[in-house]
């Protein structure tokens, strides 16, 4: 693991960005889509079809802003886990000063998505009480493999989605900038992630590995659903019942995440992650 931290320590010297000077924040903000259009929750429903190209730009920008929070919400759970796993280690360590890099990633990341949102709408937005007190719980008791793998769902769910929305030209300029400096940073957490989930299982159980597949498989349930709710439509001004109805019913939508989510099943398929309960729940959420 020293020599995976040391290569990221080196990756974050030469690479790291800072959203503070790299980003105009008193520049004006355009009327451009929150997020690519394909990636709404009622893209590809019959209501979609009937807004106005001002109603879909104005869902996707209330939609970006909900998922950032959503992101923010678990940088926070995150930041707790990593601090808890590294309390008593040696501060000499390259995996000691990895860890505290990255949550000072993570510090300016949640910095930088609250900043954006403020600019992008007016309303502010948080996960619904169930999932942060469940997030309340988990940041507490969650260790080993069950926390690092449940910072690899997050992250990767956010990752493949941040990546079109960098690419698209109708996207409004602000998130894109934004996803960009996320994606970036978050590639390296990716690695530490994976490498930290393999390590702690050496040697597990099938008992311990079907527990904790299961905890990691609700714990991408909460941050899945919690990315866009019902509040969402309120403040876009649509038919929240109507909405809330054909997004659970959009299979689109499920296919994008199904898509985003290929390389992550695989890889908690090799570690034994993937078992029929976890799967159960992935399928549910739509992420298999």
């Amino acid at each position: 693991m020293d020599l995976t931290a040391e290569r990221l320590l080196g990756s974050a010297s030469r690479l790291s960005r800072d959203p503070e000077t790299e980003i105009d924040w008193d520049a004006p903000v355009g009327d451009g889509y929150g997020m690519s259009p394909e990636w709404s929750t009622l893209y590809g429903t019959p209501y979609w079809d009937e807004l106005s190209e001002e109603q879909q730009r104005e869902l996707t920008r209330h939609e970006s802003a909900s998922t950032a929070t959503t992101g923010i919400w678990f940088e926070m759970i995150l930041q707790q886990l990593i601090l808890r796993d590294i309390y008593d280690k040696p501060a000499r360590s390259p995996e000691f000063q990895w860890a505290l890099t990255e949550i000072a990633d993570e510090c300016r990341h949640s910095i930088m998505f609250a900043k954006a949102t403020t600019r992008l709408v007016d309303p502010a937005y948080r996960p619904r009480l169930l999932a942060r007190e469940l997030g309340r719980m988990f940041k507490t008791v969650a260790t080993g493999e069950t926390a690092y793998a449940a910072i690899l769902v997050a992250e990767e769910v956010l990752d493949v989605m941040q990546r079109d929305w960098m690419r698209d030209n109708r996207v409004e300029p602000l998130v894109r900038t934004v996803n960009h400096i996320h994606v970036v940073e978050e590639s390296r957490h990716m690695v530490f992630a994976r490498e930290e989930t393999r390590e702690r299982l050496a040697g597990a159980g099938r008992g311990r590995r079907w527990v904790s597949a299961l905890v990691i498989a609700i714990a991408a349930d909460m941050i899945v659903s919690s990315m866009v709710g019902r509040e969402v439509y309120v403040n876009a001004g649509l038919d929240v019942d109507r909405a809330v109805r054909e997004a659970r019913q959009n299979e689109h939508h499920r296919s994008l995440l199904r898509t985003s989510c290929a390389n992550l099943m695989d890889f908690l398929g090799s570690v034994g992650l993937l078992t029929p309960a976890a799967s159960r729940v992935y399928r549910r959420t739509g992420l298999l």
